[in-house]
């Protein structure tokens, strides 16, 4: 379900009482261990994590008027979405991620091409993506984000 709030406290506001809590202790950990150059904003009708034009005026490929997109988090019908670039364009931090998963959480890995899904509140991981916010920076994420665009040619 997208959401129409144009703030994340908007966003938040508007949970069922059962996801309240769990987006709100999610987010107070990602912001927590959010790398300095980040910034918190609202985008595809969640609440996302990008790089301002400020300090990447080329925007995202797709769309340049929209920031560089990292990570984000939402609230769906049936399980709440996390959100990670990193992991997908990184294959030592996805293989980190899913070594370290079991390590905090009973629950099985439901993770699909583009997120992480959870039908249980109560099983999410938080201080593990905490930490796996805290591990790539703005400078990491944007040099990882250029060499994925770059053709095979571009890359020799």
């Amino acid at each position: 379900m997208q959401s129409k709030a144009t703030t994340p406290d908007e966003y938040i506001a508007e949970l069922p009482a059962d996801r309240k809590e769990a987006m709100t202790k999610l987010r107070k950990e990602v912001l927590k261990n959010l790398p300095k150059g980040f910034k918190e904003t609202m985008g595809y009708g969640m609440m996302g994590y990008v790089v301002p034009h400020s300090l990447y005026p080329n925007g995202y490929h797709c769309k340049p008027t929209d920031p560089l997109p990292f990570a984000g988090f939402a609230s769906q019908k049936n399980f709440i979405a996390f959100y990670h670039m990193g992991i997908y364009s990184d294959p030592k931090l996805l293989k980190w991620f899913v070594t370290e998963y079991p390590k905090h959480t009973d629950s099985k890995l439901d993770m699909g091409k583009s997120c992480i899904r959870f039908k249980k509140p109560e099983k999410i991981p938080f201080k593990l993506f905490g930490e796996l916010m805290s591990k790539m920076t703005v400078k990491d994420w944007i040099e990882k984000y250029e060499s994925v665009l770059k053709t095979p040619s571009q890359k020799k």
